[in-house]
């Protein structure tokens, strides 16, 4: 059947199955490695705060740690939670469930984490001096521990099971439309 001539273009073309979103796991890995870098730039600001206080190569590195963790490390959890989480959580696999549900807990733990250092930073970006050296000392451990092992378990298991969902769902999806 011929569509006629003054037809919209979208509707003279052949239907076709919708394309699937691109996978956003090279993003996420790429976060992940950046994660690990601005946590090992932040070792090395305490490091520097102890002989030079808040001079201008921490107020600099200070503003990049606190730009990563208030900006792109809030928008990894959020589009994890947004595109990985929920199909996971749709299987109905109850190990799998436990693992996304300690996830998304520890995200919630993270932003605490950082809400509580994001200020003491903040001096440190700005050149104030009241920031408290040995509380972020013990703070910094805790809040690399949490990342680490968070990272650990999304790598290993919870992108390894979403790449295969995504996998299968892109197989039958060109099988029905062969």
């Amino acid at each position: 059947m011929a569509m006629p001539t003054n037809a919209h273009p979208s509707q003279r073309r052949a239907a076709r199955p919708a394309a699937p979103p691109l996978p956003p796991f090279e993003a996420l890995d790429r976060t992940h490695l950046r994660v690990m870098e601005v946590l090992t730039q932040f070792d090395a600001l305490l490091a520097h705060l102890d002989d030079n206080g808040p001079d201008a190569v921490a107020r600099a590195s200070a503003a990049e740690i606190c730009s990563f963790f208030s900006g792109q490390a809030r928008q990894h959890h959020a589009d994890e939670e947004r595109f990985i989480f929920p199909a996971l959580l749709a299987q109905g696999d109850a190990a799998l469930t436990q693992h996304v549900l300690r996830l998304q807990q520890d995200h919630g733990w993270l932003e605490e984490d950082w809400l509580e250092l994001a200020p003491q930073i903040e001096a440190v970006a700005t050149g104030y001096s009241w920031y408290d050296l040995v509380t972020l000392r013990h703070a910094l451990p805790v809040f690399r521990a949490l990342y680490e092992e968070h990272i650990a378990l999304e790598e290993s298991l919870i992108y390894p099971a979403a790449k295969a969902q995504q996998a299968a769902l892109q197989s039958g999806a060109s099988q029905r439309t062969n």
